[in-house]
Protein backbone atom coordinates (compact mmCIF):
# COMPACT_ATOMS: atom_id res chain seq x y z
CA UNK A 1 0.00 0.00 0.00
CA UNK A 2 1.35 3.26 -1.01
CA UNK A 3 1.07 6.16 1.58
CA UNK A 4 -1.33 9.18 0.61
CA UNK A 5 0.96 12.17 -0.55
CA UNK A 6 -0.49 14.53 2.46
CA UNK A 7 1.32 12.33 5.01
CA UNK A 8 4.69 13.00 4.14
CA UNK A 9 6.68 15.29 5.30
CA UNK A 10 6.73 18.42 3.51
CA UNK A 11 10.84 18.78 3.30
CA UNK A 12 10.12 15.79 0.30
CA UNK A 13 8.98 18.42 -2.27
CA UNK A 14 12.24 20.39 -2.47
CA UNK A 15 14.23 16.95 -2.63
CA UNK A 16 14.91 15.67 -5.76
CA UNK A 17 17.04 12.57 -6.55
CA UNK A 18 20.82 12.24 -6.78
CA UNK A 19 21.80 12.80 -10.94
CA UNK A 20 24.75 10.73 -10.25
CA UNK A 21 23.23 7.55 -8.55
CA UNK A 22 21.09 7.94 -11.23
CA UNK A 23 23.47 7.70 -13.93
CA UNK A 24 25.15 4.29 -12.05
CA UNK A 25 22.54 2.88 -12.72
CA UNK A 26 22.74 2.85 -16.41
CA UNK A 27 27.22 3.14 -15.88
CA UNK A 28 26.85 -0.22 -14.29
CA UNK A 29 26.66 -1.39 -18.17
CA UNK A 30 30.32 -2.96 -18.87
CA UNK A 31 30.25 -1.51 -21.86
CA UNK A 32 29.90 1.91 -20.68
CA UNK A 33 33.31 4.15 -20.02
CA UNK A 34 32.08 6.06 -16.96
CA UNK A 35 33.92 9.00 -15.84
CA UNK A 36 30.56 9.58 -13.42
CA UNK A 37 31.02 8.51 -10.52
CA UNK A 38 33.31 9.72 -7.83
CA UNK A 39 34.55 6.24 -7.26
CA UNK A 40 37.96 4.94 -6.35
CA UNK A 41 39.81 3.01 -8.15
CA UNK A 42 39.27 -0.83 -6.92
CA UNK A 43 42.22 -2.48 -8.39
CA UNK A 44 44.43 -0.52 -5.66
CA UNK A 45 41.75 -1.58 -2.77
CA UNK A 46 44.16 -3.49 -0.20
CA UNK A 47 41.73 -6.36 -0.37
CA UNK A 48 44.16 -9.19 1.45
CA UNK A 49 45.59 -6.69 3.83
CA UNK A 50 41.77 -6.31 4.73
CA UNK A 51 40.81 -9.99 4.18
CA UNK A 52 43.91 -10.23 6.64
CA UNK A 53 42.79 -7.76 9.25
CA UNK A 54 39.34 -8.98 9.50
CA UNK A 55 40.68 -12.49 10.28
CA UNK A 56 43.14 -11.02 12.77
CA UNK A 57 39.81 -9.00 14.36
CA UNK A 58 37.40 -12.32 14.33
CA UNK A 59 40.40 -14.92 15.88
CA UNK A 60 41.09 -12.62 18.53
CA UNK A 61 38.18 -10.02 19.39
CA UNK A 62 35.57 -11.64 17.96
CA UNK A 63 32.93 -11.59 20.45
CA UNK A 64 33.57 -7.77 21.10
CA UNK A 65 33.56 -6.95 17.34
CA UNK A 66 30.53 -8.38 16.56
CA UNK A 67 28.89 -6.78 20.22
CA UNK A 68 27.84 -2.89 20.36
CA UNK A 69 30.37 -0.33 21.07
CA UNK A 70 30.64 3.10 22.01
CA UNK A 71 28.55 6.18 20.34
CA UNK A 72 32.15 7.88 20.03
CA UNK A 73 33.46 4.91 18.13
CA UNK A 74 36.16 2.59 19.12
CA UNK A 75 39.07 4.09 21.17
CA UNK A 76 42.07 2.80 19.21
CA UNK A 77 41.10 3.74 16.30
CA UNK A 78 39.82 7.23 17.81
CA UNK A 79 43.32 7.31 19.40
CA UNK A 80 44.32 6.46 15.55
CA UNK A 81 42.57 9.50 13.59
CA UNK A 82 44.02 11.77 17.11
CA UNK A 83 47.10 11.13 15.70
CA UNK A 84 46.16 11.29 11.62
CA UNK A 85 45.10 14.63 12.64
CA UNK A 86 48.30 15.33 14.12
CA UNK A 87 49.82 15.10 10.85
CA UNK A 88 47.64 16.81 9.20
CA UNK A 89 48.35 19.74 11.65
CA UNK A 90 45.71 19.87 13.61
CA UNK A 91 46.30 18.89 17.17
CA UNK A 92 42.64 17.37 18.56
CA UNK A 93 42.39 15.21 21.57
CA UNK A 94 40.94 12.05 20.89
CA UNK A 95 38.19 12.48 23.17
CA UNK A 96 36.77 14.95 19.98
CA UNK A 97 36.84 12.17 17.37
CA UNK A 98 33.40 11.25 16.79
CA UNK A 99 33.61 7.79 14.46
CA UNK A 100 30.92 8.11 11.48
CA UNK A 101 29.24 6.28 8.92
CA UNK A 102 31.30 7.63 6.23
CA UNK A 103 31.87 11.79 6.37
CA UNK A 104 28.77 12.17 4.40
CA UNK A 105 26.69 11.08 8.39
CA UNK A 106 28.65 13.93 9.23
CA UNK A 107 26.87 16.30 7.24
CA UNK A 108 23.87 14.81 8.27
CA UNK A 109 24.49 15.44 11.83
CA UNK A 110 25.93 19.18 11.18
CA UNK A 111 22.75 19.90 9.21
CA UNK A 112 20.45 18.59 12.16
CA UNK A 113 22.71 20.42 14.47
CA UNK A 114 22.02 24.13 13.05
CA UNK A 115 19.03 23.97 10.71
CA UNK A 116 15.70 24.92 11.11
CA UNK A 117 13.63 25.18 7.78
CA UNK A 118 14.31 28.51 6.08
CA UNK A 119 17.67 28.50 7.46
CA UNK A 120 20.87 29.43 5.68
CA UNK A 121 24.05 27.61 4.76
CA UNK A 122 26.88 29.24 3.10
CA UNK A 123 28.71 27.48 -0.01
CA UNK A 124 31.27 27.18 -2.59
CA UNK A 125 29.65 27.73 -6.12
CA UNK A 126 29.09 24.82 -7.06
CA UNK A 127 29.67 22.26 -4.45
CA UNK A 128 29.08 19.11 -3.78
CA UNK A 129 26.06 17.63 -4.84
CA UNK A 130 25.32 15.35 -1.72
CA UNK A 131 25.60 18.30 0.87
CA UNK A 132 23.37 19.83 -0.82
CA UNK A 133 20.86 16.96 -0.62
CA UNK A 134 21.75 16.59 2.92
CA UNK A 135 20.86 19.99 3.82
CA UNK A 136 18.05 20.75 1.39
CA UNK A 137 16.64 17.41 3.72
CA UNK A 138 16.18 20.12 6.75
CA UNK A 139 14.98 23.03 3.80
CA UNK A 140 17.97 25.00 4.35
CA UNK A 141 18.15 27.80 2.05
CA UNK A 142 21.59 28.50 0.00
CA UNK A 143 23.90 31.24 -0.54
CA UNK A 144 26.83 30.87 -2.60
CA UNK A 145 30.42 32.14 -1.74
CA UNK A 146 32.15 34.14 -4.55
CA UNK A 147 35.24 31.61 -5.99
CA UNK A 148 37.60 31.93 -7.94
CA UNK A 149 40.91 29.81 -9.28
CA UNK A 150 42.18 29.81 -5.74
CA UNK A 151 38.72 28.83 -4.04
CA UNK A 152 36.31 30.56 -1.95
CA UNK A 153 37.19 34.39 -1.36
CA UNK A 154 37.07 34.88 2.45
CA UNK A 155 36.79 38.82 2.25
CA UNK A 156 33.04 38.02 0.45
CA UNK A 157 32.05 36.46 3.65
CA UNK A 158 31.51 39.98 6.07
CA UNK A 159 28.74 41.27 3.74
CA UNK A 160 27.08 37.96 3.78
CA UNK A 161 26.78 36.87 7.07
CA UNK A 162 25.50 40.58 7.52
CA UNK A 163 22.81 40.40 5.03
CA UNK A 164 21.62 36.91 5.48
CA UNK A 165 22.38 35.25 9.05
CA UNK A 166 23.10 31.90 7.91
CA UNK A 167 24.18 28.98 10.44
CA UNK A 168 26.83 27.26 9.03
CA UNK A 169 29.51 27.88 5.83
CA UNK A 170 30.03 24.50 4.02
CA UNK A 171 33.57 24.16 2.06
CA UNK A 172 35.55 21.65 0.90
CA UNK A 173 39.07 23.27 0.89
CA UNK A 174 41.41 20.48 -0.99
CA UNK A 175 40.46 19.22 -4.52
CA UNK A 176 37.06 20.72 -4.43
CA UNK A 177 33.87 18.15 -5.41
CA UNK A 178 33.43 18.90 -8.54
CA UNK A 179 35.79 21.42 -9.60
CA UNK A 180 39.46 19.92 -8.27
CA UNK A 181 40.02 23.45 -7.31
CA UNK A 182 41.91 24.10 -3.80
CA UNK A 183 41.88 27.17 -1.58
CA UNK A 184 44.93 28.59 -1.62
CA UNK A 185 47.29 28.61 1.63
CA UNK A 186 46.90 32.30 2.73
CA UNK A 187 43.40 32.20 2.63
CA UNK A 188 42.93 29.63 5.04
CA UNK A 189 43.85 31.95 8.12
CA UNK A 190 41.75 34.84 7.01
CA UNK A 191 38.70 32.33 6.63
CA UNK A 192 38.90 31.00 10.28
CA UNK A 193 39.79 34.56 11.94
CA UNK A 194 36.78 35.87 9.89
CA UNK A 195 34.90 33.03 11.38
CA UNK A 196 35.51 33.63 14.93
CA UNK A 197 35.11 37.11 14.53
CA UNK A 198 31.14 36.39 13.17
CA UNK A 199 30.87 33.69 15.24
CA UNK A 200 30.25 31.48 11.90
CA UNK A 201 30.42 27.53 12.39
CA UNK A 202 32.43 25.98 9.28
CA UNK A 203 31.94 22.54 7.99
CA UNK A 204 35.00 21.72 6.52
CA UNK A 205 34.99 18.36 4.59
CA UNK A 206 38.39 17.30 3.66
CA UNK A 207 37.91 13.80 1.73
CA UNK A 208 40.33 14.10 -0.54
CA UNK A 209 43.23 16.15 1.40
CA UNK A 210 45.40 13.05 1.60
CA UNK A 211 45.10 12.41 -2.30
CA UNK A 212 47.93 15.31 -3.41
CA UNK A 213 50.01 14.20 -6.69
CA UNK A 214 51.70 17.35 -6.75
CA UNK A 215 52.94 20.19 -4.29
CA UNK A 216 53.09 20.62 -0.86
CA UNK A 217 50.51 19.59 1.46
CA UNK A 218 48.40 22.69 2.94
CA UNK A 219 47.24 22.55 6.78
CA UNK A 220 43.30 22.45 7.25
CA UNK A 221 41.43 25.03 7.91
CA UNK A 222 41.28 23.98 11.55
CA UNK A 223 45.07 24.01 11.78
CA UNK A 224 43.80 27.86 12.61
CA UNK A 225 40.94 26.97 14.46
CA UNK A 226 41.07 28.89 17.60
CA UNK A 227 37.86 29.76 18.62
CA UNK A 228 36.63 26.15 17.83
CA UNK A 229 34.15 26.69 14.90
CA UNK A 230 35.71 24.02 12.29
CA UNK A 231 33.72 21.24 12.74
CA UNK A 232 36.30 18.88 10.81
CA UNK A 233 35.24 15.62 8.52
CA UNK A 234 37.22 13.20 7.17
CA UNK A 235 36.99 9.64 5.72
CA UNK A 236 38.60 6.22 5.20
CA UNK A 237 36.50 5.92 2.14
CA UNK A 238 39.23 7.07 -0.21
CA UNK A 239 42.10 6.10 1.28
CA UNK A 240 41.48 2.47 2.69
CA UNK A 241 37.65 1.46 0.64
CA UNK A 242 34.21 3.01 0.66
CA UNK A 243 32.80 -0.21 1.40
CA UNK A 244 33.80 0.18 4.87
CA UNK A 245 31.80 3.14 5.48
CA UNK A 246 34.11 4.74 8.01
CA UNK A 247 34.38 8.23 8.72
CA UNK A 248 35.01 11.08 11.03
CA UNK A 249 34.23 14.25 12.26
CA UNK A 250 36.90 16.62 14.93
CA UNK A 251 35.13 19.33 16.89
CA UNK A 252 35.04 21.52 19.93
CA UNK A 253 33.77 19.74 23.16
CA UNK A 254 31.07 21.97 23.16
CA UNK A 255 29.98 20.99 20.21
CA UNK A 256 30.95 17.46 19.86
CA UNK A 257 28.96 16.93 22.91
CA UNK A 258 26.08 17.82 20.79
CA UNK A 259 26.83 15.95 17.60
CA UNK A 260 27.20 13.11 20.12
CA UNK A 261 23.73 12.86 21.19
CA UNK A 262 22.71 13.18 17.56
CA UNK A 263 24.44 9.96 16.62
CA UNK A 264 22.70 8.12 19.57
CA UNK A 265 19.67 9.25 18.30
CA UNK A 266 20.78 8.44 14.27
CA UNK A 267 22.24 4.87 14.88
CA UNK A 268 23.61 4.51 18.32
CA UNK A 269 27.12 3.84 16.92
CA UNK A 270 28.94 3.07 13.36
CA UNK A 271 29.94 -0.78 13.10
CA UNK A 272 32.26 -2.46 15.76
CA UNK A 273 33.53 -4.89 13.40
CA UNK A 274 34.19 -2.26 11.02
CA UNK A 275 36.24 0.01 13.25
CA UNK A 276 38.18 -2.95 14.54
CA UNK A 277 39.10 -4.14 11.06
CA UNK A 278 39.99 -0.60 10.26
CA UNK A 279 42.37 -0.10 13.21
CA UNK A 280 43.96 -3.71 12.73
CA UNK A 281 44.41 -3.17 8.88
CA UNK A 282 45.91 0.89 9.59
CA UNK A 283 48.25 -0.60 12.62
CA UNK A 284 49.79 -3.63 10.76
CA UNK A 285 50.46 -2.27 7.16
CA UNK A 286 52.19 0.88 5.49
CA UNK A 287 50.28 3.50 5.14
CA UNK A 288 53.07 5.51 3.53
CA UNK A 289 53.34 3.35 0.98
CA UNK A 290 50.00 2.60 -0.02
CA UNK A 291 49.08 6.33 -0.10
CA UNK A 292 52.08 6.98 -2.47
CA UNK A 293 50.79 4.13 -4.80
CA UNK A 294 47.38 5.96 -4.98
CA UNK A 295 48.75 9.10 -5.49
CA UNK A 296 51.09 7.68 -8.81
CA UNK A 297 47.80 6.23 -9.68
CA UNK A 298 45.76 9.52 -9.92
CA UNK A 299 48.71 11.39 -10.94
CA UNK A 300 48.98 9.41 -13.96
CA UNK A 301 45.59 9.31 -14.48
CA UNK A 302 44.68 12.81 -14.21
CA UNK A 303 47.52 13.65 -16.76
CA UNK A 304 46.32 11.02 -19.25
CA UNK A 305 42.88 12.63 -19.21
CA UNK A 306 44.52 16.64 -19.36
CA UNK A 307 46.84 15.29 -22.46
CA UNK A 308 43.88 13.42 -24.13
CA UNK A 309 41.53 16.57 -23.94
CA UNK A 310 43.96 18.79 -24.65
CA UNK A 311 44.79 16.33 -28.10
CA UNK A 312 41.06 16.33 -28.71
CA UNK A 313 38.10 18.47 -27.87
CA UNK A 314 37.39 21.34 -29.53
CA UNK A 315 37.86 24.81 -29.37
CA UNK A 316 35.57 26.68 -26.51
CA UNK A 317 36.41 24.01 -24.19
CA UNK A 318 38.30 24.69 -20.80
CA UNK A 319 39.31 22.49 -17.58
CA UNK A 320 40.66 22.55 -13.96
CA UNK A 321 44.28 21.26 -13.20
CA UNK A 322 43.79 19.94 -9.71
CA UNK A 323 47.34 18.93 -7.79
CA UNK A 324 44.97 16.29 -6.18
CA UNK A 325 41.80 14.39 -5.57
CA UNK A 326 39.47 13.08 -8.08
CA UNK A 327 37.91 15.24 -10.33
CA UNK A 328 38.26 18.07 -12.89
CA UNK A 329 35.43 20.27 -14.11
CA UNK A 330 35.06 21.05 -17.85
CA UNK A 331 33.74 24.53 -18.75
CA UNK A 332 31.72 24.25 -22.21
CA UNK A 333 30.79 26.63 -24.35
CA UNK A 334 27.93 29.46 -23.22
CA UNK A 335 25.53 27.70 -25.41
CA UNK A 336 26.03 23.79 -24.66
CA UNK A 337 23.83 22.43 -22.74
CA UNK A 338 25.17 19.30 -20.08
CA UNK A 339 21.83 17.43 -19.72
CA UNK A 340 21.39 17.03 -23.67
CA UNK A 341 25.16 16.36 -24.07
CA UNK A 342 24.83 13.39 -21.53
CA UNK A 343 22.19 11.58 -23.45
CA UNK A 344 24.08 11.80 -26.60
CA UNK A 345 26.91 10.69 -24.93
CA UNK A 346 24.97 7.54 -23.27
CA UNK A 347 24.50 6.17 -26.85
CA UNK A 348 28.25 6.54 -27.67
CA UNK A 349 28.59 4.76 -24.52
CA UNK A 350 30.40 7.24 -22.17
CA UNK A 351 29.31 9.40 -19.17
CA UNK A 352 30.05 12.32 -17.14
CA UNK A 353 28.45 14.32 -14.71
CA UNK A 354 26.30 17.62 -16.09
CA UNK A 355 27.35 20.67 -14.06
CA UNK A 356 23.86 21.68 -12.89
CA UNK A 357 23.05 19.63 -10.22
CA UNK A 358 26.44 21.34 -8.18
CA UNK A 359 24.87 24.55 -8.16
CA UNK A 360 23.03 25.31 -4.95
CA UNK A 361 20.94 28.06 -6.38
CA UNK A 362 20.92 28.39 -10.39
CA UNK A 363 23.47 27.93 -13.27
CA UNK A 364 25.58 25.17 -14.24
CA UNK A 365 24.25 24.24 -17.88
CA UNK A 366 27.19 24.42 -19.63
CA UNK A 367 30.01 22.39 -17.33
CA UNK A 368 30.49 18.76 -17.05
CA UNK A 369 32.23 16.98 -14.13
CA UNK A 370 34.76 14.48 -15.38
CA UNK A 371 36.32 11.56 -13.01
CA UNK A 372 39.64 9.95 -13.80
CA UNK A 373 40.00 8.07 -10.75
CA UNK A 374 38.12 4.93 -11.48
CA UNK A 375 39.34 4.12 -15.02
CA UNK A 376 42.59 2.86 -16.48
CA UNK A 377 44.47 5.50 -18.82
CA UNK A 378 43.59 3.33 -22.08
CA UNK A 379 39.70 3.80 -20.71
CA UNK A 380 40.68 7.39 -20.30
CA UNK A 381 41.91 7.81 -23.44
CA UNK A 382 39.11 5.95 -25.61
CA UNK A 383 36.77 8.02 -23.27
CA UNK A 384 37.53 11.44 -23.96
CA UNK A 385 37.48 10.22 -27.55
CA UNK A 386 34.73 9.28 -27.83
CA UNK A 387 33.20 12.36 -25.71
CA UNK A 388 35.50 15.08 -27.95
CA UNK A 389 33.97 13.47 -30.93
CA UNK A 390 30.62 14.08 -29.71
CA UNK A 391 31.79 17.48 -28.71
CA UNK A 392 33.05 18.06 -32.26
CA UNK A 393 29.97 17.03 -33.95
CA UNK A 394 27.69 19.09 -32.13
CA UNK A 395 29.41 22.35 -32.89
Amino acid sequence: MTAPSEHFAGRMRQLRPSTIREILKVTAQPEIISFAGGLPAPELFPVEAVRAAADEVLAHSGREALQYGPSEGFPLLRDWIAEEMQRRGVNVPSAEVLVTNGSQQVLDLAAKLFLNPGDVVLTENPTYLAAIQAFQTFEARFVPVPTDGQGLIPEALPGLIRQHHPKFLYTIPNFQNPTGVTLAAERRPILARIAADHALPIVEDDPYGRLRYHGNEIPPVKHWDEAGCVIYASTFSKTIAPGLRLGWLAASAENFSRLLILKQAADLHTSSFDQRVAHMYLTRNDQIAHLARIRRAYGERFAVMDAALRAEMPAGYEWTHPDGGMFLWVTGPAELDGLTLLEQAIKRQVAFVPGRDFFPTEGGRNYLRLNFSNSPPEQIREGVHRLATLCRELR
